[in-house]
């Protein structure tokens, strides 16, 4: 890996590790083993580093969630068991990713809040739209279907800071128990 595909997952790395605030551009460039000069060549910036690897990881979820809620049919049921999955698969295999962009919003600056809060918006409207849709249709009977939207997607966008690849349940397990949780959260009947 080369260039700013290098730049950016070892600033990936250390904004996960020591935060965006405690990341140096020089900690990135030894990462890359490459000068701070040359990050100037691919970014202007620290910020601009931080936007993209956020940009990049929401426009991923949101094509990911997006892509498995059409696949998966005309039910709400099945549609937001393969919401969650793509959810949390996510949230495992692309962990770092995940948990600076679910960590770092405080650290944009008003531009970057802007871009990332309307994409962030956009995923909570693919999970939000599946279950207005299925307590519509009787089959969700929750009745704070916003707020259930809002639990089930920080239940799992918090997966990213605790998961361990290494532990007792792979992320297509821990997936699972996680569509089972999404469920009860929203009283799917069966």
């Amino acid at each position: 890996m080369r260039g700013r595909e290098a730049i950016v997952a070892a600033a990936t790395e250390s904004f996960q590790r020591l935060g965006y605030h405690g990341t140096s551009m020089r900690d990135i460039a030894r990462a890359c083993d490459i000068t701070v000069a040359s990050i100037y060549h691919h970014f202007t910036s620290k910020q601009e580093i931080l936007q993209d690897i956020m940009v990049r990881a929401l426009t991923d979820h949101l094509a990911d969630t997006t892509a498995a809620s059409a696949a998966a049919g005309d039910s709400p049921r099945d549609q937001l068991t393969a919401v969650v999955n793509a959810w949390i698969m996510f949230h495992t295999t692309r962990q770092a990713e995940a948990f600076v962009g679910s960590t770092e919003l405080r650290s944009l600056d008003p531009d970057g809040r802007t871009t990332v809060v309307a994409l962030r918006d956009q995923q909570e409207l693919v999970f939000r739209t599946v279950i207005e849709r299925g307590q519509a249709l009787g089959e969700f009977h929750t009745a704070y279907p916003r707020e259930a939207t809002r639990a089930i997607v920080n239940m799992g966008s918090s997966v990213a800071s605790w998961y361990d690849a290494s532990g007792e349940l792979s992320p297509q397990e821990l997936a699972d128990r996680y569509i089972a949780l999404a469920l009860a959260t929203v009283e799917a009947r069966t």
